[in-house]
């Protein structure tokens, strides 16, 4: 849609985008969160999980800062996941996106 729309936009624009294209994926899974050999009831939610095996992070932020790139690698440790895609929608004159890896 273009920088200035609200990242909820943007996820809804993805999930248009990745059903149109066949792409798998599941919107706002919850992840479960281990501590000490128990499962929090807390529970984490990265925006999309594409293919089983890649975790997609939104964000429309001007710049993205350290603390998204390690959202990011929290999700992969609580989802088991290898690859990571941070996408800012928030940077001009385009879509900036950053790819993270355990």
């Amino acid at each position: 849609m273009g920088v200035g729309f609200l990242e909820a936009v943007d996820q809804e624009c993805l999930i248009l985008e990745f059903s149109r294209r066949d792409i798998p994926f599941v919107a706002t899974p919850r992840l479960p969160l281990p501590y000490k050999d128990e499962r929090l009831r807390k529970t984490c939610s990265p925006d999309f999980i594409c293919f089983h095996a890649i975790v997609i992070e939104l964000k429309s932020v001007r710049e993205i800062a350290p603390e998204h790139r390690v959202q990011v690698i929290n999700y992969l440790k609580a989802s088991g996941l290898r690859l990571g895609l941070l996408v800012n929608f928030g940077s001009l004159p385009k879509a900036r996106i950053e790819r993270l890896a355990l």
